[in-house]
């Protein structure tokens, strides 16, 4: 398979869905702020809720979107940055450098682990007893 650069018409594109998401929690917003409101001040506070609601539900919407998109541009440049979209990341042929040494270690072959080691200690020391 040959590495390819990916040309603008390759590249994915965000989805824009216009203003639904704005609408549809803006649409809660103002259903939950009107039931506040009609409970806290009757249908004065129910109109109060509705369109505080509103404003509220819509511009969380807004933030929502607008970081989801920021999201997936920072996901899209690091995906290119890293060889994801037209690099070597799964590539069979991908050749590797030999060891330096000649042998690979027992925990690269699969042999053993370091934990399996009789003479492995911890980190930070042996456990101290408890004072008395």
């Amino acid at each position: 398979m040959a590495n390819k650069q990916p040309t603008p018409a390759d590249e994915p594109k965000v989805p824009s869905h216009g203003h639904e998401l704005e609408a549809a929690v803006g649409a809660l917003g103002a259903l939950s702020g009107a039931g506040m409101g009609a409970i806290a001040g009757g249908p004065p506070g129910a109109i109060a809720g509705a369109i505080i609601g509103a404003v509220m539900g819509a511009s969380s919407g807004w933030v929502a979107e607008e970081t989801s998109a920021e999201r997936a541009e920072v996901d899209r440049e690091l995906d290119e940055e890293i060889g994801v979209t037209a690099g070597t990341v799964g590539d069979p042929k991908l050749s590797h450098p030999a060891p330096k040494t000649g042998l690979l270690s027992a925990e690269a072959s699969g042999a053993s682990s370091a934990a399996d080691s009789a003479d492995t200690t911890e980190a930070d020391g042996p456990i101290a007893r408890p004072p008395a």
